[in-house]
């Protein structure tokens, strides 16, 4: 059947202002790091997309070597969009990555001009579009010059290939020295997208205050730490088709080692009495944060997503929550 978005879509959701930027973002958006390669089902996939964008997630974000295969995850994406999004192309942000292992030799990973721009002709052709709204560099690169990755990325722009640019797993200074060039280039860096959740928290150390100063958004990847903080893995059990069962998956069984589950589990309690599933708050207290723009989710189902709205229904903490989570996960 073919698929008609509901006229209701963004009654569900709440639109975050990017940094000082034009651009909103949902305060959830869907990633398809996982589940959306060539190894997984389609029709699941299209199911996935349909509820996300029914409820008014409007960003699909995707990076080159997403799959597996690395690639695939595009061309999945890029299916949807024919076959289904096309009509509602410009109420969508598809935003990909580049930094990572593509192909063999010198120039298929890191930084580059040369890499960068190939990888995103490559991107554009699997997701059959003439542009993505936001192009990332993926990760620093410690061997390529910064003025010349930032030069690739305002390029990106210039050659309509890119409506925005940002940057993932920068640290604080060199996330302050990207914004910086860009800047004096005439493009500036719209977002960065971070590690960050409950159990990993880097980026209060520093990088939240440079993302302030600079005027860029903040993306989190990882609010549910793979799941470790959903209730999959509270029993103490790995359930199938949970991303540590799957052989291709980068949460292995014994990274969910005992202190994190006790952890999880207290949090629990928590978000009990707050009448919210440990996703719900996870993704809330990510939230929390002024300059935090959206939290990116991953979903191997479509409830998972309806879950995931659904946090946004209570945001608030209590000084005696904070203080709880503080101690349970250390500050």
């Amino acid at each position: 059947m073919p698929y008609d978005a509901p006229p209701n879509r963004y009654d569900s959701i709440q639109y975050r202002r990017c940094g000082r930027s034009g651009l909103m973002l949902p305060a959830i958006s869907l990633g398809l790091w996982h589940n959306f390669g060539g190894v997984d089902t389609f029709e699941n996939d299209r199911s996935m997309v349909h509820r996300a964008f029914d409820l008014g997630i409007t960003h699909f974000d995707i990076a080159n070597n997403y799959g597996p295969p690395p690639g695939s995850a595009e061309e999945t994406l890029g299916k949807l969009l024919k076959q289904d999004l096309a009509p509602y192309r410009d109420e969508l942000i598809i935003s990909t990555k580049a930094g990572y292992w593509m192909w063999p030799g010198p120039y298929g990973e890191w930084g580059s001009r040369k890499y960068l721009i190939a990888s995103l002709d490559q991107s554009l052709k699997r997701l059959g579009l003439g542009y993505v709204d936001i192009f990332y560099h993926h990760r620093p690169d410690p061997n390529t010059p910064l003025e010349e990755t930032m030069a690739a990325l305002d390029f990106a722009v210039r050659s309509g290939r890119a409506l925005y640019v940002g940057i993932s797993n920068y640290p604080p200074d060199q996330a302050r020295q990207a914004a910086q060039i860009l800047r004096d280039l005439g493009t500036p860096c719209l977002i960065h997208q971070p590690y960050y959740n409950m159990l990993g928290r880097w980026i209060e150390d520093g990088l939240l205050d440079v993302l302030t100063e600079e005027g860029v958004g903040c993306i989190a990847f990882s609010p549910l730490a793979q799941g470790v903080l959903t209730d999959k893995y509270l029993g103490g059990e790995i359930p199938d088709g949970s991303r540590a069962s799957k052989k291709h998956g980068f949460l292995r069984p014994e990274q969910i080692t005992d202190d994190k589950l006790a952890k999880a589990r207290m949090l629990n309690e928590i978000a009990q009495a707050r009448s919210q599933s440990l996703a719900q708050m996870a993704l809330a207290w990510v939230l929390r944060h002024p300059g935090m723009t959206s939290a990116l989710i991953g979903a191997s189902k479509v409830s998972q997503i309806e879950d995931a709205v659904a946090a946004l229904k209570n945001l608030a903490f209590s000084k005696e929550e904070l203080k709880r989570i503080d101690e349970i996960v250390g500050s």
